[in-house]
């Protein structure tokens, strides 16, 4: 067993599964909030908002379907079917392993579908079954949980480990300049957390990026090979100016989702578990939620010659300095926050353990609310 494997767990208990399938159907929601938080202070256009809302979206459709698939986890259902894996050190999320073996079932869906009794039928059988028998219905249950969860697949809009990118006009700045948003996501099999991009660029080809049949693919696949959370921005992006040469990427962002910490799911270290172990939250408030934003900016821009006539721009892009790990950082900024249950956050605020003075802080109150501390 290696050691990335050996921070992989199953979760063989159906109530334990069916919890934590819940707690990250509430963080999703609680995301949308925080998105709306910093949409009011301006960090956030609405564009960007409606972006990450998608992704978010996303992910609840994939959690969604992943709790019907291990629905009755740990329960006879006359089938070996296993349970969740997920990572319990590093990001508290499920392996990306699960994501891969759902879009396997989602190209298969329909023909799973087709040999199934309908979800109709499942019942009647379900409650003959518990009138005549007098028999717990496990495996009728067993098969209507596995047949909602291919009709889940079915409506699509699913999370996948690498989800391509697409374009939104922002504007033309002149008579064959226009400017473009990208944005894409992928699923970092090497952390087991979900990663999103944004990029705002400027097009001056014949052909807007978009309708351009030679470039989009082509950027479309360059962008998906890069999407590498251990690749830094500056790495991203200088490759991809040069790779294009009529392409100019002037902002590219970069958010991880994660990890999430849980005393009654999560094994890692630090002063959060110690914060989580001593606010023994309620099941439903036992979690916090990590994640970093990273920014990289165009600073200016250079001409170089291409060819022996001809020249091309190239973007110098601006390095801090002064962040916390220097010019390596890779970025102009980086930016740590976490969402957390206010009973956590009563807990954090009195502990208040070191390094987490900088880190932005979005409590959810009782009443589901969200505000910034």
């Amino acid at each position: 067993m290696s050691e990335v494997t050996r921070d992989h767990v199953g979760l063989s208990d159906t109530y334990a599964s069916r919890r934590y399938f819940r707690k990250f159907e509430g963080i999703m929601q609680h995301m949308l909030h925080v998105a709306g938080v910093m949409q009011a202070e301006g960090q956030l256009n609405e564009d960007e908002v409606e972006i990450l809302t998608r992704y978010a979206v996303k992910l609840t459709h994939s959690f969604k379907a992943l709790g019907l698939k291990y629905l009755l986890a740990g329960r006879e259902t006359g089938r070996f079917f296993g349970s969740l894996t997920m990572d319990n050190r590093d990001s508290g999320f499920p392996v990306a392993e699960e994501l891969m073996t759902m879009a396997n079932d989602a190209q298969q869906a329909g023909a799973h579908l087709e040999n199934m009794a309908g979800v109709e039928a499942l019942k009647d059988q379900m409650v003959q079954t518990i009138l005549g028998a007098r028999e717990i219905p496990t495996k009728l249950q067993f098969s209507l949980s596995q047949r909602l969860y291919y009709e889940e697949l079915l409506k699509g809009d699913l999370f996948w480990v690498q989800n391509d990118a697409q374009a939104q006009w922002i504007g033309n700045i002149s008579e064959g300049r226009r400017r473009f948003r990208l944005h894409w996501a992928s699923y970092d099999s090497q952390v087991n957390l979900p990663v999103i991009y944004l990029m705002e660029l400027e097009d001056t080809g014949k052909i807007g990026l978009p309708k351009d049949q030679r470039r989009w693919p082509e950027v479309q696949a360059h962008l998906s090979a890069q999407a590498l959370g251990g690749l830094k921005l500056l790495t991203i992006a200088k490759g991809f100016d040069e790779d294009f040469d009529d392409l100019h990427p002037k902002r590219l962002r970069r958010f991880h989702l994660g990890p999430m910490y849980s005393h009654s799911y999560t094994k890692q270290a630090g002063p959060l578990r110690e914060v989580l172990a001593e606010a023994k939250a309620p099941a439903g408030q036992d979690w916090a939620l990590v994640w970093t934003e990273e920014e990289l900016v165009s600073d200016r821009v250079i001409e170089q010659k291409s060819g022996w006539f001809s020249t091309v721009e190239r973007e110098v892009f601006a390095l801090d300095p002064f962040a916390a790990q220097g010019p390596d950082l890779g970025a102009t900024r980086q930016e740590r926050s976490i969402i957390l249950p206010q009973r956590v956050f009563q807990v954090l605020d009195e502990k208040q353990p070191s390094g987490f003075g900088a880190v932005r802080k979005f409590v959810v109150s009782g009443s589901g609310r969200v505000l910034q501390y």
